[in-house]
């Protein structure tokens, strides 16, 4: 047993030392842990910032005046003021998100108790502020006329008093879950790259051949793989909660970053089990490479990172149950977004790791046949 664990220990440090003189795979694992998820996190923002928006003020009244001035930074840029031979223009080029029509008569018509019609005009191209900048300006406008014509802001009486807590996060900072959701992909698309590509420069190389003739079995080189390359994800990992998420984008981590990182390790057992499945089936760097296009993105997206699991059709939710990621989306938003404790995940860490462990003999028997047809 002594001499097993120190084939598997010296053939994990052989890889390490090929992945070191491989900088471009360097590279790729800095940019992805450092980079990817800063941009992730700052740059697909789901709330209004700074959107263009343009009036067609036919009335040029206070009231309108009171309206578009409502419109200021961060969310909205200044509003311009343009005729109506500029409306389709504008749009057409995508120079406004959001062009309001305000008719001439609008003021007279309200102080008469009239209902008078706005008319919004939106670039529906940019989806997110579309649907959110809708309902906003609507609102936005409905104050601004109630304050006028009362002369206060007048609140709605309800007969129910709503009370509003957001919970995990309060500023609802969507960086805040962009951040996060980011490490977890990269975790799963980088083992799996790295497991299947440690694999493929063996091929290339031509050591698999010196392998071969050595007294190591592929269960030895297979786990010699998937420590070594997961050892690294796991040192990427940490790194990155700490010093991007934590130092750099001050995202609060509400739980135990320990068993964070315990669950990760279950998660990239299963994972470079499939990126050595995947080294096995594909010949070439180019076929791993669009093997893992084909398994990654619908793993990222169907996994719960992105749209919620509950609203995907409950067949797919079944088959995605039988995908490490999903478990590991699951578990890793309760650890580090609410909070949770062992008690509380220890069913997706079972479920990751006996999936990983189906992963690994599928993949150890379609390595062993892949060193059988070699030797």
């Amino acid at each position: 047993m002594q001499k097993v664990l120190h084939n598997i220990y010296y053939l994990g440090i052989k890889e390490l030392q090929s992945l070191w003189r491989d900088k471009m795979m360097l590279l790729l694992i800095i940019y992805s842990f450092t980079f990817a998820i800063y941009i992730k996190a700052t740059a697909a923002s789901s709330e209004l910032n700074k959107v263009p928006v343009a009036f067609v003020d036919g009335d040029r009244s206070a009231l309108s005046a009171r309206i578009i001035n409502s419109f200021y930074e961060p969310r909205f840029l200044k509003p311009e003021l343009i005729t109506r031979d500029q409306v389709d223009e504008g749009m057409d080029s995508g120079r406004y998100t959001f062009v309001i029509t305000i008719p001439s008569g609008f003021e007279k018509e309200v102080l008469q108790g009239k209902d008078p019609a706005v008319q919004l005009n939106i670039d529906a191209t940019r989806m997110s502020q579309a649907g959110i900048g809708a309902g906003y300006i609507q609102q936005m406008i409905g104050d601004e006329v109630g304050i006028f014509v009362n002369g206060y802001r007048a609140e709605m009486a309800m007969p129910v008093a709503l009370v509003s807590r957001m919970k995990f996060n309060p500023t609802l900072d969507s960086s805040w879950f962009g951040g996060i959701m980011e490490v977890i992909s990269q975790i799963s698309m980088l083992s799996i790259i790295l497991s299947g590509a440690a694999l493929l420069r063996e091929r290339e190389h031509g050591t698999i051949e010196h392998l071969l003739v050595m007294p190591l079995s592929p269960t030895q080189i297979m786990l010699s793989k998937i420590w070594s390359m997961g050892l690294v994800v796991l040192a990427a990992t940490g790194f990155s909660l700490h010093f991007v998420i934590q130092e750099v984008l001050s995202i609060p981590i509400a739980g135990s970053q320990a068993l964070f990182l315990s669950g990760a390790t279950l998660m990239l057992f299963a994972t470079t089990s499939m990126g050595i499945f995947m080294g096995t089936v594909a010949r070439t760097m180019p076929q791993l490479g669009l093997l893992i296009i084909l398994v990654i993105l619908p793993l990222q997206i169907l996994s719960g990172a992105i749209t919620p699991f509950e609203s995907m059709p409950e067949a797919l939710q079944y088959l995605m149950h039988l995908m490490p990621t999903s478990h590991f989306v699951e578990m890793a938003q309760a650890i580090l977004y609410r909070g949770a404790g062992f008690e509380a995940v220890w069913g997706n860490m079972a479920a990751i790791a006996a999936i990983g462990a189906v992963f690994f003999l599928i993949s150890l028997v379609m390595f062993k046949k892949s060193l059988a047809e070699a030797g």
